[in-house]
């Protein structure tokens, strides 16, 4: 008898960070067992390879699905791919989670297909100010995502980093370049920073220039620096 296999993944095609425990606990709401979910997605969704053992497989974590496996999946979970995925982190992810085809984002920020593709394969946004408006728009993505998924994220962390440990009003519009904030809220986060790193700085240095593990608190402030800078922006009144 011949089985039928999962087709094999290619390295360029891995999907959004599957949240296994959210698949079993929408499948039990509807009271569907596993062999309900492979049987629905091999009839309405032409993937005659999932069987029961493969949505264990995914509910237990062992196995993530594929794109087009986490569709069919939502499909008949009444879902939405979103609601079967963690956090996303890359620009497919994000795209995945909205359940839009590559086509469409590509379409939409004004890019050739061919050309959108090769910034998801290399997870390196090259738009334009005017596309990235438009890809955030169209993924619905918030601010910390849009830095992180237009590759800003490293940047930010080089200027938060002097900003905190030098003048701070140095470095607004430079930041405001990468996080485009309100002014005022931009020098008011600034200034916040600066005043915890200098405190966290301080409280690990001696009056004689230090220990060993001077200036521990400081670093590790730093090393955290852009988490930092967005809890401070979600704090602000």
């Amino acid at each position: 008898m011949c089985r039928v296999r999962r087709p094999s993944s290619h390295p360029n095609q891995s999907g959004p960070p599957f949240n296994a425990l959210a698949a079993r606990r929408l499948r039990a709401a509807l009271n569907m067992g596993p062999e309900h979910v492979a049987h629905g997605i091999r009839v309405s969704y032409g993937l005659p390879y999932v069987t029961p053992d493969l949505v264990v497989a995914w509910e237990r974590g062992t196995i993530a699905p594929q794109n087009p496996e986490l569709t069919a999946l939502a499909g008949v979970l009444w879902c939405s791919p979103g609601e079967l995925i963690g956090r996303p982190q890359t620009l497919r992810e994000h795209r995945v989670a909205r359940g839009l085809a590559p086509e469409d984002v590509a379409r939409t920020v004004g890019l050739a297909l061919a050309a959108y593709l090769r910034m998801e394969e290399t997870d390196d946004w090259r738009g334009t100010d005017r596309q990235s408006a438009q890809l955030a728009d169209v993924l619905g993505l918030s601010l910390p995502d849009f830095v992180t998924v237009t590759g800003r994220e490293e940047k930010l962390a080089d200027l938060l980093t002097s900003a905190v440990s030098t003048r701070w009003q140095g470095y607004v519009r430079p930041v405001a370049k990468l996080a485009p904030l309100d002014r005022r809220v931009l020098e008011n986060v600034l200034q916040v920073l600066h005043q915890d790193y200098q405190g966290h700085t301080a409280s690990t240095l001696s009056w004689g220039g230090g220990t060993g593990d001077a200036g521990a608190g400081g670093r590790d402030f730093l090393d955290r620096i852009v988490e930092h800078f967005w809890s401070a922006v979600e704090r602000h009144p």
